[in-house]
């Protein structure tokens, strides 16, 4: 966030996707231009949102929450970037490029590499510390 000040990540900020089952989603974080969700309310239009980043749970309702269901969800709102942390396989996912209802990039990255996160993103992870965080 450093090197994009002008930026704020938000964590648990209510958007609609209207594809996600209910229409709503919750990311855990939600990367969006600073003051971008002001008077908004507890629900935004996933309009101008950047990326959402999900942490997959040690829950029987991950696979088809983090991995499948918000994935489209997000990809058919529109959204440039989904980050999926994925704890079980300890690899970073960016999933990017949405188009008619899906991602067209996908790579995946071990914890420890460095993560160059596309436009309009265009942020540098250094992932080593989420080693120390694997469980």
């Amino acid at each position: 966030m450093q090197s994009r000040p002008e930026l704020g990540l938000y964590g648990s900020r209510g958007l609609k996707v209207e594809s996600y089952r209910k229409g709503r989603a919750i990311p855990d974080g939600t990367l969006a231009p600073r003051r971008h969700f002001a008077g908004h309310g507890e629900w935004s239009d996933a309009d101008g949102v950047l990326m959402v980043v999900e942490v997959t749970s040690h829950d029987s309702d991950t696979d088809r929450r983090d991995r499948k269901d918000k994935l489209a969800g997000y990809a058919e709102a529109g959204i440039p970037v989904y980050l999926l942390i994925d704890r079980d396989a300890d690899t970073l996912t960016v999933y990017s490029e949405p188009k008619n209802g899906a991602y067209l990039e996908s790579p995946s990255y071990p914890y420890g590499a460095t993560v160059e996160l596309p436009a309009p993103v265009g942020i540098t992870l250094d992932t080593e510390e989420l080693k120390d965080y694997t469980l």
